[in-house]
């Protein structure tokens, strides 16, 4: 019934004389908007005027009526809760400045402003909890949008609005093709169907390039960013890229030297288990050739030092019980003479819950790392975690393993 009356609302024109208490809420390229209070509803509208010979609106009047109907109707089309309501048209000599007869959109009143508006208020990015609501919203918006077969093509913070709780419905669909040949006052490109560069997909940028929903897709991902970051696209990368880099510059060799390991030991892995190296078949005279390579490889490298993959095999089987007695025996020695700890907590993977992970990297010394190894991940996960942590330690640290009698 909302729907309903809602719908007969966008085919009544909406006069000077039901509204009072006329204020300027904004403007931009497109023209103004203004909030106002309707006398016989009793309660705030946003008016949308439209500045003549504006981008994607034709200053011709017949011209400019049409796309302010074709944006009501949009607007009409996909009305749900997270969409921005339209009431009406307006037709009337606006109190602010006005001097002629002007036609605009009636709409629903926001009073949060917009995201733009939030993130800049803030100087920075909202609470998680609201970040993940506002992005939920959006999406549902725009999922309906794409329901009813539209898009929108200009989506992006000062378009998401909000009310006084801070919930979000998407607003403004004048846009509807995507062109860059007009510059509004914003200085944020648009043009005959639309869009703003900053979060447009490169092809769009083509003059042969017809709009799909992967373009509202395409900002979709722009504002998440902005919302996260808190921060208007794009900031200097380079900037950014070498201040991140510089605070693990030092870490950078040790962590190369993880990546070739684990790639290595996968590598390595797949060959001993299936007898088929690269892209060699067995029965081909290459084949043998590389069985003997690798063979050669695995020896001289286990003669070189103790890695991952220089394990000798053992023929002593032990237990999961067994395997987990031997890590609690020998907790003092482990916690001192464990040096690839982080390589270990990888390799254990879930495991390890990810903020024990963090908190486990963020110690400074091995040793600290191995006790909150120790009270964080074994305490709880009893036998299962200690057997698979003996089984990884094994072949991280064979010398060590087989000097304590493992």
């Amino acid at each position: 019934m909302q729907q309903m009356a809602m719908l007969s609302h966008t085919t009544e024109p909406v006069g000077s004389e039901s509204l009072e208490k006329w204020e300027s809420v904004g403007s931009g390229g497109f023209g103004h908007v203004y909030k106002a209070r309707h006398r016989d509803w009793g309660f705030d509208v946003a008016i949308k005027l439209l500045h003549d010979g504006v981008g994607f609106y034709s200053s011709a009047p017949i011209h400019k009526e049409k796309a302010l109907a074709e944006e009501a109707s949009h607007m009409d089309k996909v009305s749900c809760e997270f969409v921005l309501r339209v009431y009406g048209l307006y037709e009337g000599i606006p109190p602010l400045g006005g001097l002629a007869m002007q036609k605009g959109i009636v709409m629903e009143f926001m009073g949060g402003g917009s995201v733009q508006a939030l993130l800049q208020d803030l100087s920075g990015p909202p609470p998680w909890p609201l970040v993940f609501r506002l992005a939920h919203q959006v999406a549902l918006g725009m999922n309906f949008l794409h329901s009813r077969n539209l898009m929108h093509h200009d989506l992006k913070p000062s378009n998401v609005l909000l009310n006084d709780e801070f919930n979000a419905k998407l607003a403004d669909f004048g846009l509807s093709r995507v062109s860059t040949s007009a510059l509004n006052s914003n200085n944020e490109m648009t043009g005959e169907a639309g869009g703003t560069y900053k979060y447009m997909p490169p092809e769009a940028f083509e003059a042969s390039y017809e709009p799909v929903r992967a373009f509202d897709r395409y900002s979709y991902g722009i504002l998440l960013w902005s919302i996260v970051t808190g921060k208007e696209p794009y900031p200097k990368c380079l900037e950014v890229t070498e201040k991140v880099f510089s605070k693990h510059k030092k870490e950078i060799h040790g962590a190369v030297h993880l990546v070739l390991t684990r790639l290595e030991s996968h590598t390595r892995y797949q060959h001993l288990n299936t007898r088929v190296p690269f892209s060699f078949s067995p029965e081909t005279p290459e084949s043998s050739k590389s069985h003997e390579t690798m063979d050669h490889v695995r020896v001289t490298e286990t003669k070189k030092a103790p890695t991952p993959e220089s394990v000798s095999v053992s023929t002593k089987t032990m237990s999961d019980t067994d395997k987990a007695k031997f890590i609690d025996d020998n907790r003092a020695v482990l916690i001192q003479d464990v040096s690839e700890v982080m390589a270990i907590v990888d390799e254990l993977g879930d495991m390890v819950h990810s903020e024990t992970y963090s908190a486990i990297e963020a110690k400074q010394t091995s040793q600290e790392k191995m006790r909150a190894l120790f009270l964080e991940t074994f305490r709880p996960g009893g036998v299962t975690v200690k057997a698979a942590f003996y089984t990884v330690l094994k072949r991280h640290h064979p010398r060590l393993v087989e000097r304590l009698g493992g």
